[in-house]
Formats: C-alpha cells, sequence, structure tokens
C-alpha cells in the first residue's frame, strides 16, 4: 500500500471539533470577520500571536462541525473574505 493509499483511508468522523488558524494584518478586521463568517454558530476565537515584523496577527478559530461539507463551508468563506490573508 503506498502513502497516497493511506491518505485515502484515512476517513475522519463527524461531528467533530475544528480548529482554523486565520492570519491578517488588523487585529479589530480579523475579529470581524471571524464574527462575520461564523454568524450564529457556536464558536470560540483568540489571539494567537503578532509576527516578527509585525506585519501579521493570528488568531485561532474552533467550533464543532456537523460534517466535511460544512467544515470545507467555513474554510471557502475564511479564505475568500477580503480582510483575512491566509487560513490554515
Amino acid at each position: 500500500m503506498s502513502g497516497n493509499d493511506k491518505i485515502k483511508e484515512a476517513k475522519l468522523e463527524y461531528p467533530r471539533k475544528w480548529d482554523f488558524t486565520i492570519i491578517g494584518r488588523d487585529k479589530e478586521k480579523i475579529e470581524n470577520a471571524i464574527k462575520e463568517v461564523f454568524g450564529e454558530k457556536e464558536h470560540s476565537s483568540k489571539f494567537s500571536k503578532t509576527s516578527k515584523n509585525g506585519k501579521f496577527n493570528s488568531y485561532s478559530a474552533s467550533c464543532q462541525v456537523e460534517s466535511e461539507a460544512e467544515r470545507d463551508e467555513i474554510y471557502k468563506k475564511l479564505s475568500n473574505h477580503n480582510d483575512l490573508d491566509y487560513i490554515m
């Protein structure tokens, strides 16, 4: 079995808690974007750190996702938000 076959076999079970790392430039805009994307969905978020040069700020946001589709939809909304630079 190749490494790729092992990856394909790994299935995540839902519902499950999912953590997103969110990186942007302006802390207030990042916080507002998180509130906007998650809306009424119960979630937690907290500031993580500022980059060495002070240009970027990172936050951690977590929520319970019911399916891969829901997880992907949240990721897509975060990724497409103009005030956010990078999502992991």
